[in-house]
């Protein structure tokens, strides 16, 4: 991916709710979300349906864990910075 992806990624992440996250996230390895459901289900080693992540996506229900698991299965890595001007 491209420096110029990477920067463009980040400012349009910040102000997004998950749905759209994980959407962009897909969208930018290539990969769909019965795709992601599979590898979500290799990881957990549990049956994790497409139609349960659409649902919980499309109800802006998807558990934090969840997101962040998935973050990591996509190869993306959350980072929380402190605002020095807010200290």
């Amino acid at each position: 991916m491209s420096i110029k992806k990477i920067i463009l990624y980040n400012q349009i992440m910040k102000n997004i709710k998950a749905k759209e996250q994980i959407k962009a996230m897909t969208a930018l390895k290539g990969i769909t979300l019965t795709k992601l459901a599979e590898l979500i289900s290799k990881k957990t080693k549990e049956n994790y349906s497409v139609s349960s992540l659409s649902q919980k996506l499309g109800r802006g229900t998807i558990p934090y864990n969840e997101v962040m698991m998935i973050a990591d299965i996509l190869g993306f890595k959350v980072s929380y910075n402190l605002d020095e001007k807010e200290i």
